[in-house]
């Protein structure tokens, strides 16, 4: 797993990539990836997430942020208050996180390092593909995590809310780019499905960026069980 110096150095160089995109868009192209939202909502959506996370990070109440008049200069001023509160705070600092029981819970600011790089990351593929460019370029050890983040935080986390139950099928997921499997479901259930893929296409899996039927990825099993399981909100 990166270090936290890693995450916040990732962070940054997402960050930038997002405004240049941004720069580049129109705030009123649609976003398919993200229901009915535009460009603009979509900006908005992540400078907004930027702000209140470093806020939970300082163990403070967010401050309401104004109508943006310039969605790049916005988002760039919360992705700066986010990327110095971080540094500044350290990663062993207490803040206010998403532990999985209350959505004020205490814990180390160093879950922010990482929650804030794949928020950033899934939003930059989200804006890049909604503008028909490539997926964004990053390793596919990121791309992992990202995948590793939403089966071990963001699900459970999902469960301890009441807002998803458990899935029962067995699934597996193996990355065939860096030779590494997960599972979720109990390792006895009668139903069982595999999913092959790029760590990159896992992760959209997951997140509701692609469907089981994407030509990228490679399923063996139980599809209805599969596609059942994927439809619970495995991810806010």
């Amino acid at each position: 797993m990166p270090t936290p110096d890693d995450y916040l150095v990732t962070l940054g160089v997402l960050q930038a990539e997002f405004a240049a995109a941004l720069r580049q868009a129109d705030p009123d192209v649609p976003v398919p990836s993200c229901d009915d939202w535009s460009v603009g909502d979509l900006a908005d959506h992540l400078a907004g997430v930027h702000h209140w996370a470093a806020a939970l990070a300082r163990d403070e109440d967010e401050e309401p942020l104004p109508v943006p008049l310039d969605l790049v200069a916005a988002y760039e001023e919360q992705a700066g208050e986010l990327r110095e509160t971080l540094s500044a705070l350290g990663p062993e600092a207490t803040g206010r996180i998403l532990n999985g029981l209350t959505e004020d819970g205490r814990g180390p600011v160093s879950f922010w390092f990482r929650r804030q790089v794949h928020e950033t990351l899934i939003h930059l593929w989200d804006l890049r593909a909604a503008l028909g460019l490539d997926a964004p370029e990053v390793t596919p050890e990121l791309w992992a995590d990202t995948v590793d983040e939403v089966l071990t935080v963001m699900y459970p986390r999902q469960i301890a809310l009441k807002r998803t139950r458990k899935v029962v099928t067995r699934i597996e997921l193996t990355a065939t780019d860096i030779d590494r499997t997960w599972a979720i479901g109990a390792p006895n259930a009668v139903q069982k499905v595999s999913v092959t893929g790029s760590a990159r296409d896992l992760a959209l899996l997951l997140w509701g960026r692609t469907s089981p039927r994407a030509a990228e990825l490679t399923v063996t099993g139980d599809e209805a069980a599969l596609a059942e399981a994927l439809s619970r909100a495995l991810v806010p």
